[in-house]
């Protein structure tokens, strides 16, 4: 293998993150080689031991090294409440714009049949079994307001009534088509103090 086939494969496999092309791709691996080889080093280092030791937590499905996250391990936390979102970087945008304490269950998506998406996909049994296990009284939907998203929010509007738990979603400040972790945090600090029934 060339130096020079190596170096290409160094930039296709940067392409890989979201918004980076070839160009941007192009300039991080002269960066890397060219002034900061620590860097890359240790950016190799923690990327192969994340992706070896990240996994989903086995009760709300967001991204953790352990079998619990934090949220779902944490006593401190007020688990009559259950926000949620359809993906993990959304309960950071959450968590660090309001002053949530209850628990968190990540859809990983949208209900959108065309796709292949469907109830299994977004982990609704499991969302249902907590439902049905856990003293939840309120489910509070922070799912962006598409149609898709609309959807998902009445599929699980429906679940949660079966249960007999009230179901709320956050207020529409949030942009109409928007996605919510690209939200301002004060946007969504006031879109999820305002939820109301749904």
């Amino acid at each position: 293998m060339t130096e020079r086939s190596l170096l290409h494969q160094l930039i296709d496999a940067l392409r890989c993150l979201p918004g980076v092309g070839p160009k941007s791709a192009q300039r991080i691996a002269f960066h890397l080689l060219e002034r900061d080889r620590d860097g890359g080093a240790r950016l190799a280092r923690v990327m192969a031991e994340a992706m070896h030791r990240i996994q989903s937590c086995r009760r709300c499905r967001t991204l953790s090294e352990h079998e619990l996250c934090g949220f779902c391990a944490s006593s401190q936390r007020d688990a009559s409440l259950l926000c949620v979102v359809e993906q993990p970087s959304e309960i950071v945008a959450i968590d660090q714009a309001t002053h949530f304490t209850g628990l968190y269950f990540v859809l990983g998506g949208r209900l959108s049949p065309l796709d292949g998406i469907g109830p299994d996909e977004l982990g609704l049994d499991v969302l249902e079994q907590r439902l049905r296990d856990e003293p939840i009284t309120e489910v509070i939907l922070a799912i962006s307001p598409t149609v898709e998203g609309n959807a998902t929010g009445q599929f699980i509007a429906d679940i949660a009534t079966r249960h007999g738990v009230k179901i709320t979603r956050i207020a529409h400040g949030v942009p109409l088509g928007s996605e919510l972790e690209h939200v301002d945090g004060g946007t969504l600090a006031l879109a999820f103090a305002g939820r109301r029934n749904l």
